[in-house]
């Protein structure tokens, strides 16, 4: 797979569970998921940025799954776990407005018929304390 406007190329094959299908190797099932996953963080930076939300890290992993429905394949479900780190306990509610402005405004997920579920993990870094 590869874009005019991008010098890098992905390989993309098909799913080793089907036939001809390939293991290690991007499918299109792992970009699907992939582009949620990373819609949903992008939208999360733009409206933390916008709101001055103050957060130290982020990462998050997003797993779909898939299953038969009415004869054919088709996701059923994704969940996307992303883990956010702060330093003070006073700006998690902020971050989990964030997160529900993000769910909401999030182009890819909007433009789809599945459903996501968000199940963000918030962590306040402890002040370190010296023993004398």
């Amino acid at each position: 797979m590869s874009s005019p406007v991008i010098p890098t190329t992905i390989e993309v094959a098909t799913p080793p569970e089907f036939a001809g299908g390939i293991k290690e190797i991007w499918t299109p099932e792992h970009l699907f998921v992939a582009a949620i996953n990373a819609c949903i963080m992008s939208t999360f930076f733009a409206i933390a940025e916008n709101s001055k939300v103050e957060y130290i890290s982020y990462e998050s992993n997003a797993v779909g799954t898939a299953d038969k429905v009415e004869g054919k394949f088709s996701f059923i479900e994704i969940v996307v776990k992303p883990k956010v780190v702060l330093s003070a306990a006073e700006h998690e509610q902020k971050v989990r407005r964030v997160f529900e402005m993000s769910e909401k405004a999030c182009t890819i997920s909007n433009s789809i018929k599945v459903k996501i579920r968000l199940e963000p993990v918030i962590t306040v870094l402890q002040p370190h304390t010296v023993n004398p």
